[in-house]
C-alpha cells in the first residue's frame, strides 16, 4: 500500500525542517491555583478535591469484602484465559480527523508517516461510516454499541447516562483493567464510567493549559481536578505512557482509550508547529466553490462556510485567551506577520475565501502534525517494550470533517466527506500486513469488535457487529448491504451549532438516500458516477427503481433498529431560522 501523499518533497519521517523555531513550552508541569491543593497517590496535583474519602471501619470492611469478591471473579475468569493470551488493546481517537486527510487515505495535502504505520502493519478500512456525524454522540455509539435513540445521547449538550451498560464496564469485569485518558465530551456530571483510571478534559477542553479531570481509583467518582501546563495533545499522549509504564495492573491485559482534542475548531497549533506549511501552497479541494444548484434548503441554510462563517479567532486574529506569557510571545511571534501581510493586501471576494482556506487549512494540518508525532511515541514504546507483539492498535475519528469540500468546515451532513470515518487496525499475527477492507463497517461496530477481541460474549442489544472477521480477512456473506444514518442537532426555538436540518438516511455501495424530514425533502445520489455529491437525482425517471428499493430499505431498517418517528419535531420554518446573524463574514483589518 502506497501510503505517501503528493507532497513528495515533504521527509516521510523524522523532524520536518519547518517544525523547528518553536518555543519550547514545558509539556508536564502543574500550577496552582488560589484554590487549596493537594497531591494525588500518584502525585498528581489536584486544584480541588471533589469527592474527600472519609472511610468508616464499616465501610473499610464491605470495600474490602466486594474487591475480594471482585478479585476471585478475574482470578475464576484468568484460568480458563491468562492474561497473557488475551490481547491488549489502544484506541486511539481523534475529534474531527477527516479521512482524506491522512497519507494512507490518499491525502493529497499532507503526510502522516505514524498514522500510516498502523494501516501499513495491519488493516485500512476504505467504507467506514458513522451514525450521527458529532462528536458526542459517535463517542455514546462507541461506548453503548447503540444508535443515538437507544443510548440517549442524541446531540452535544446531551448527558451520557453512565449507568447504562457499557464495553468498558463488561471488559473490566471480564479481567481487563481499562483507562480513558484525553477528550470525554460525554458531559461532566458524573466520571466517566467503567474505567480503573479516568483523566479526561473538562468540555471540549482548551488546546493549551487545559484542567483535566481526574479518577485515579477507578470508584466512578471524580476524585479531582488537575491543572496542567503546555500543549494539550502533547500532555494526553504523557499521561497515556505514563499510565501504561506505571498506572496499569501489569498482571491483567488491558485497554486504553487515548483521545485527543485535535484537530477540533479552533485548530490551535502547537508552539513547534506553528509556522509548519508557511511556504506551502495546499491544494484546494475541487467543490471549493460549490454553490448547491441541485440540493434542497438544507444545504443553503447551514452556517459552516469558509467564507462567512469563521471567526477572528478560527484565523487566527485573535489569539487564544488561556495562553501564559510565554506561550501569547510565541504565538504573536509566528502569527502576527503573517497577519500584517494579508491585511495590507486588501483581499475580497474568491481571493479573500482561497485565503481563508489557506489559513484554515494549515491550521488544521498542523494539528494533525501533532497527533501523528504524538502517536508515533507511543506506538515506538510498544514496540520497544515488546507490548506490541500482543496489542491491538485501532486508530479512528468520531466522524469526518469538510476540508473546504462544498466550501464548509465541520461536519453533521451525511455527505461523504464528513459521514466517512478513518479506520485503521494492527494486530500483529492476526492481520495481514497492507490489508484493504471495502465491507460497509460503523463506530456501531466498534464496541462489539473490542469485546469480542478479549473472547467476552457480546450482547444481544447491541447493534452492531464484530469486525473481527474481517480482521481475519473472511468475506462473511451475512455482512451489512447497506448503513442507516441519523442526524439530530436542530432546534426550533434557538440557533444550533452550524444550523444544519434534522436528516435520516441509508447508503448502499454505489447509492445514497437522505431525507430531510421535517422539510420533507429528499436527495439521491449516484457515488459512482458523481463522487463529489453535486448531483442530487431525486426525481429523475431512470433512478425510480433506486429510489423505492432505497425507500423501503430505509423502513426496514428503522424498523430492525427501533427507530422512533421524529418527523414534526421541528417546523419547517421554525423561529431559529429568524434569528439574525453576522452573515457578511470575517474581513482581515
Amino acid at each position: 500500500m502506497n501510503c505517501g501523499s503528493a507532497l513528495g518533497r515533504f521527509e516521510a519521517s523524522g523532524k520536518l525542517p519547518w517544525r523547528h523555531g518553536g518555543l519550547e513550552v514545558s509539556r508536564r508541569g502543574t500550577t496552582s491555583l488560589s484554590e487549596p491543593s493537594r497531591l494525588s497517590p500518584l502525585g498528581r496535583r489536584c486544584v480541588t478535591d471533589q469527592h474527600p474519602r472519609r472511610w468508616s471501619f464499616r465501610s473499610l470492611c464491605l470495600r474490602a469484602s466486594v474487591v475480594m469478591v471482585s478479585s476471585l471473579i478475574t482470578l475464576q475468569f484468568s484460568l480458563s484465559l491468562s492474561a497473557a493470551d488475551r490481547p491488549n488493546i489502544v484506541f486511539i481517537f481523534t475529534d474531527d480527523h477527516a479521512s482524506h486527510a491522512i497519507g494512507c487515505y490518499g491525502s493529497v495535502i499532507n503526510e502522516t508517516p505514524n498514522l500510516d504505520r498502523i494501516a501499513n502493519e495491519g488493516m485500512l478500512f476504505k467504507n467506514c461510516f458513522c451514525t450521527n456525524s458529532l462528536c458526542g454522540p459517535s463517542r455514546a455509539v462507541i461506548q453503548t454499541g447503540k444508535y443515538s435513540h437507544l443510548n440517549g445521547f442524541f446531540h452535544n449538550g446531551n448527558k451520557f447516562d453512565g449507568n447504562q451498560q457499557t464495553f468498558p464496564k463488561l471488559l473490566r469485569q471480564a479481567g481487563y483493567t481499562t483507562a480513558v485518558i484525553g477528550k470525554w465530551h460525554l458531559g461532566t456530571h458524573m466520571a466517566p464510567q467503567g474505567y480503573d483510571y479516568s483523566e479526561v478534559l473538562r468540555g471540549q477542553g482548551p488546546y493549551y493549559n487545559p484542567l483535566m479531570l481526574l479518577d485515579e481509583n477507578g470508584d466512578g467518582q471524580r476524585d479531582c481536578e488537575v491543572q496542567h501546563t503546555g500543549y494539550v495533545t502533547d500532555i494526553i499522549t504523557d499521561l497515556a505512557l505514563e499510565w501504561l509504564k506505571n498506572g496499569r495492573d501489569a498482571s491483567k491485559p488491558f485497554m486504553l482509550m487515548y483521545q485527543h482534542k485535535a484537530p477540533h475548531r479552533e485548530w490551535q497549533p502547537g508552539p513547534d508547529y506553528l509556522t509548519m506549511y508557511d511556504d506551502v501552497e495546499i491544494p484546494e479541494p475541487a467543490t471549493l466553490f460549490d454553490d448547491y444548484s441541485t440540493r434542497g434548503r438544507a444545504a443553503h441554510e447551514q452556517d459552516m462556510t469558509i467564507d462567512k462563517t469563521l471567526t477572528a479567532r478560527d484565523l487566527k486574529f485573535d489569539p487564544p485567551p488561556y495562553l501564559n506569557e510565554e506561550q501569547v510571545s510565541t504565538w504573536k511571534a509566528a502569527y502576527d506577520p503573517k497577519n500584517e501581510e494579508v491585511v495590507a493586501s486588501n483581499l475580497s471576494g474568491r481571493d479573500l475565501v482561497r485565503w481563508k482556506y489557506q489559513r484554515y487549512i494549515k491550521d488544521y494540518l498542523r494539528c494533525i502534525a501533532s497527533v501523528d508525532d504524538n502517536v508515533g511515541r507511543v506506538l515506538d514504546y510498544l514496540d520497544e517494550t515488546g507490548l506490541a507483539d500482543n496489542t491491538v492498535v485501532i486508530y479512528s475519528s468520531d466522524q469526518g470533517f469538510y476540508l473546504g469540500d462544498h466550501g464548509w468546515f465541520d461536519k453533521r451532513f451525511m455527505y461523504e466527506e464528513s459521514y466517512r470515518m478513518p479506520l485503521m487496525v494492527r494486530w500483529p499475527k492476526v492481520i495481514k500486513p497492507n490489508s484493504v477492507d471495502h465491507h460497509l463497517v460503523s463506530n456501531i461496530d466498534f464496541a462489539e469488535t473490542f469485546l469480542d477481541i478479549a473472547g467476552v460474549d457480546i450482547p444481544d442489544d447491541m447493534q452492531g457487529s464484530s469486525l473481527v472477521p474481517l480482521l481475519n480477512g473472511e468475506q462473511p456473506e451475512d455482512w451489512r448491504k447497506s448503513h442507516y444514518y441519523q442526524y439530530y442537532e436542530f432546534l426550533g426555538d434557538r440557533r444550533t451549532a452550524h444550523m444544519v436540518r434534522r436528516h435520516y438516511g441509508v447508503r448502499t455501495d454505489r447509492f445514497k438516500l437522505i431525507h430531510f424530514y421535517n422539510i420533507d425533502e429528499w436527495e439521491l445520489y449516484d457515488l459512482e458516477k458523481d463522487p463529489h455529491e453535486l448531483r442530487n437525482v431525486y426525481g429523475k425517471p431512470l433512478y425510480a427503481s433506486v429510489v423505492s428499493d432505497l425507500k423501503a430499505e430505509i423502513n426496514r431498517l428503522q424498523e430492525e433498529l427501533d427507530v422512533p418517528d421524529d418527523t414534526g419535531s421541528v417546523p419547517a420554518d421554525p423561529p431559529s431560522l429568524e434569528i439574525s446573524v453576522d452573515q457578511e463574514g470575517f474581513r482581515p483589518g
